[in-house]
C-alpha cells in the first residue's frame, strides 16, 4: 500500500481552511498544507509548534483530518505552549487535535506509522535529529519544513543529508509561499517481491526550469 491522491478531499480541506483561517495573514500556507495532509489521506499527522508562533497551519491540518477521519498531534516544548495553543485552537472552534508535551524527539519516539509530518524550521535546528528518530509509515511519508528560507540548492542538501539513505525521497519541492515550504514526499516501504536479476533501477532527474526533482523507476 502507498499513499494515494485524492483532489476531492484536498479540494474540500483547501475551502473549508480558507474559511477558517481568512482573518489569519499566513501567504496561502496553511491552505496548501492542509489540502496536501487531506489529499494524501494521512491517518497520523504531527506537528511541532511552540509559544508564540503562527496558528494558521495547525487549524489546516486539524481541518485536513477531520476530513481523512485520523489524528492530529502537536508537539509543544512546555505548558506555556500547550496553554497557548489549546486557547488559539478553541478560538477557532477546532477541538480535533491531541497534545504532546516534551522534546520532539522524545515525542516522535513514541509514535508509530507518520504519514504527514510539519516542522517550523526557524530558528530551529534540530529538525534533522526530530526526522531521524521519527517512525514514518508503510505507506510513505510527506515531511514538511515550514519558514525553510529561500533557497533550492539548500533544499536538495536539507532532504539528502537529513533522511541519508533512510528513506527513498520519490520527490522533492520548494515552494516560495510565506518563508518558505521545503517538502519531501517519501516513498512506501516494504510490500514488494523481490525482482531478481531483472529488479528495476531508481534514477534521479532534476527539472531544470522549475527546480523540482524526480526520482523514475527503470
Amino acid at each position: 500500500m502507498k499513499l494515494v491522491w485524492s483532489p476531492e478531499t484536498a479540494s474540500k480541506a483547501y475551502i473549508d481552511t480558507v474559511k477558517s483561517c481568512e482573518l489569519f495573514q499566513e501567504s496561502g500556507v496553511a491552505e496548501i498544507v492542509s489540502a496536501m495532509a487531506a489529499g494524501w489521506n494521512t491517518k497520523l499527522v504531527v506537528e511541532t509548534w511552540s509559544q508564540g508562533g503562527a496558528i494558521a497551519t495547525s487549524i489546516g491540518l486539524a481541518i485536513a483530518t477531520h476530513h481523512t477521519r485520523g489524528r492530529h498531534i502537536c508537539v509543544v516544548p512546555d505548558e506555556d505552549s500547550k496553554a497557548e495553543y489549546v486557547k488559539a485552537m478553541s478560538q477557532s472552534g477546532q477541538a480535533n487535535y491531541e497534545i504532546i508535551v516534551g522534546q520532539p524527539e522524545e515525542a516522535m519516539e513514541g509514535l508509530q506509522g507518520i504519514d504527514f509530518l510539519v516542522m517550523d524550521c526557524r530558528g530551529n535546528n534540530d529538525f534533522a535529529r526530530i526526522i531521524r528518530v521519527a517512525k514514518l509509515g508503510q505507506r510513505g511519508a510527506v515531511l514538511i519544513c515550514k519558514n525553510a528560507g529561500s533557497s533550492r540548492a539548500a533544499s536538495d542538501f536539507r532532504w539528502r543529508s537529513v533522511l541519508d539513505g533512510k528513506s527513498r525521497i520519490v520527490r522533492s519541492v520548494f515552494l516560495p509561499v510565506g518563508m518558505g515550504l521545503d517538502i519531501a514526499h517519501v516513498g512506501a516501504t516494504g510490500g514488494g517481491s523481490r525482482r531478481g536479476k531483472g529488479e528495476s533501477r531508481w534514477i534521479k532527474r532534476i527539472d531544470h526550469l522549475s527546480g523540482e526533482e524526480f526520482v523514475i523507476r527503470k
